[in-house]
């Protein structure tokens, strides 16, 4: 039986940023999955660290909006008529967290999170020898109506008295930068954030740093994970594993893990799909067509285009219908070449109704701690949410109060 300190369940971007985090204080530590290393939600986000959503992504509250959505005729969140009587009590507890005053709450609990998310990514590629696969340009956030950017521009407003900075563009603005974008009305350029040009290089080039620096990557199945009488054990290809404490990072799988140990927490999954397509012209910055809820991300491997919200079932077959649509509206606004995967990729994006991961200890376990749903933002916060769990796995001043983030808030 192999023994270390801390047990990080799931080798996603949270779970390698975390065990990084609590390498870098002094705790052995092993990394165990039944896949490699990023290869799962990880593997296919849009490439953003998002250092300026402070503000999540809230239930509408417009009654066209709710109407659209009601008829599957808004491309950025479809949803499957079989699966609603499953989705219908998380809706609505969505919505109740939406109102105005539970979401500035839970933005302002966020908020330390957000504000650290870039430069706690910097510390660790650092490290990692990983610098070259940022960009520091922000991205796009593109209109195409007077109205919509009317609103856009006055959502982006509400960001600046934080200390983000945006910058306002025309069409002729707009082409001046991205010449190779249409039919754009006008757009937002939110400047602090970064991007990636290959998400899964940095998961792997951060594995290889926790493996120079003596933390071993095992794979096992989470369904093995137990209490002991000395802590946590799974069982992995190489055989058992004991740890003294452990850390479920297993995001849409972390009830696998939770389950069997009594906890419950009301989790969706909204799925999302990407593919890539050889560049016809050049594009400069991640952008996102927000009338039509498609972001089109330039990466290594070509352009990125990746869909918003598909509301089903976790381990429900693909239906590519919504990334169908995205990009025959796609090719009108970016010049894209050919597809260059096979089949369209599908990711699982864990969601908790108040749009804010469960960071922190299990009541009931001793040395038992979690660190997943980070809805939309796993990318964006695995560095600072594995900072915030290692000071409080090694008993460090957390920098940001982790009450909010408790799993007693269900």
């Amino acid at each position: 039986m192999r023994r270390t300190d801390v047990l990080v369940l799931g080798a996603g971007i949270v779970g390698v940023a975390t065990a990084l985090q609590l390498q870098a204080r002094g705790r052995g530590v092993v990394l165990v999955d039944r896949r490699g290393a990023g290869e799962e939600t990880s593997f296919g986000n849009a490439g953003l660290i998002e250092r300026a959503s402070i503000f999540p992504y809230l239930f509408p509250r417009d009654w066209r909006a709710l109407a659209r959505y009601a008829v599957n005729g808004a491309n950025e969140a479809r949803y499957h008529l079989r699966d609603l009587p499953f989705f219908a009590p998380w809706l609505l507890r969505y919505w109740r967290e939406s109102a105005p005053e539970r979401a500035f709450r839970h933005a302002m609990a966020a908020r330390p999170l957000i504000e650290h998310c870039l430069s706690e990514h910097e510390k660790l590629m650092a490290e990692a020898g990983a610098l070259d696969l940022l960009r520091k340009a922000g991205w796009l956030k593109l209109f195409r109506s007077e109205r919509t950017f009317v609103a856009g521009r006055e959502a982006a407003q509400k960001i600046e008295p934080y200390g983000l900075k945006v910058a306002l563009y025309d069409s002729a603005a707009l082409r001046a930068l991205e010449p190779a974008l249409q039919g754009v009305h006008g757009a937002v350029h939110y400047l602090d954030p970064a991007s990636l040009k290959d998400p899964l290089a940095l998961t792997l080039k951060y594995l290889a740093l926790f493996e120079q620096r003596g933390g071993s990557f095992l794979r096992g199945e989470a369904a093995t994970f137990r209490p002991t009488n000395e802590g946590y054990g799974v069982e992995t290809a190489q055989g058992g594993l004991l740890a003294r404490e452990a850390v479920v990072c297993l995001g849409p799988w972390a009830d696998v893990a939770l389950a069997p140990l009594g906890y419950s927490v009301p989790m969706a999954v909204k799925r999302g799909y990407h593919m890539h397509y050889a560049p016809g012209a050049t594009l400069g910055h991640p952008a996102l067509d927000a009338d039509n809820g498609f972001l089109l991300a330039p990466m290594a491997r070509g352009i990125r285009l990746t869909t918003g919200a598909e509301f089903a079932r976790r381990d429900a077959a693909p239906d590519y219908g919504q990334i169908e649509t995205s990009e025959k509206i796609a090719r009108k606004l970016f010049p894209l070449g050919e597809r260059l995967d096979p089949l369209p990729w599908m990711g699982r994006r864990p969601c908790l109704p108040d749009m804010l991961p469960v960071i922190g200890p299990a009541p009931r376990h001793r040395g038992l701690w979690f660190n997943f749903g980070h809805q939309h933002h796993g990318l964006t916060l695995a560095a600072v949410t594995g900072r915030l769990l290692a000071e409080m796995l090694t008993g460090e001043d957390p920098f940001a109060d982790p009450g909010p983030f408790s799993i007693a808030r269900f």
